[in-house]
């Protein structure tokens, strides 16, 4: 009989639509209680549909070739998804222009911090090259931030991973920490947290207030 169950199962692992499903299964019901904890931080649910899966792989024996041959079309799916951002900008385009200066000054500052203080503690930590270049643009978007890491001598599949941790990290931290240090204009907030930590900071700021 477990022979049986494990070959139903190797059928079924091979079928794209399976991990497809799965991710989008697993989505949802981190988010579901993420809305039932009333949007707790630690219950993020990127993070937790993230840990869900590699349990899942990792139990099942799953290759992670395996499951990205299903799941392919939701990474397909990060470039769209970065570049409709362009939607909800065009809808603030007064606001922008009014703190155009602010911004263009905030973006280069925050831009090198990011780059500059992961490299400088890499370097203090003795952190070989190739993790260095993999881990310098961490705060940029996914698919963005892995072209860059190829470019520049570094690991794409590393950086994917750093990013990731950084969007989560931003999106459990920086609101609570953009609040004690006392910032309170949600603009600002909202700014920060994209800056940071991209795409996931960018969707909690979001909830939030647009």
């Amino acid at each position: 009989m477990e022979s049986g169950v494990e070959a139903i199962w190797v059928y079924l692992s091979q079928t794209p639509l399976l991990w497809l499903t799965m991710t989008l299964l697993v989505y949802q019901g981190a988010y579901g209680l993420y809305c039932r904890t009333k949007m707790m931080p630690i219950f993020n649910p990127v993070l937790l549909a993230v840990v869900c899966l590699v349990g899942i792989l990792t139990l099942t024996g799953t290759s992670y070739t395996t499951y990205f041959e299903g799941a392919q079309f939701v990474h397909f799916l990060l470039g769209p998804a970065t570049v409709a951002l362009a939607v909800p900008l065009y809808l603030n385009v007064r606001k922008l222009r009014e703190m155009a200066w602010a911004i263009g000054v905030g973006l280069l500052a925050g831009s090198l911090a990011a780059i500059v203080s992961a490299v400088w503690i890499g370097r203090a930590m003795a952190v070989p090259d190739v993790i260095l270049l993999s881990l310098a643009p961490k705060s940029v978007t996914t698919p963005i931030a892995m072209g860059i890491s190829e470019k520049i001598g570094g690991l794409p599949s590393l950086t994917a991973v750093f990013v990731i941790m950084t969007g989560i990290l931003g999106a459990m931290l920086g609101r609570g920490f953009l609040q004690w240090i006392g910032i309170k204009d949600r603009s600002v907030m909202g700014f920060a947290m994209g800056l940071a930590s991209h795409g996931i900071g960018t969707a909690r700021a979001f909830q939030v207030d647009d």
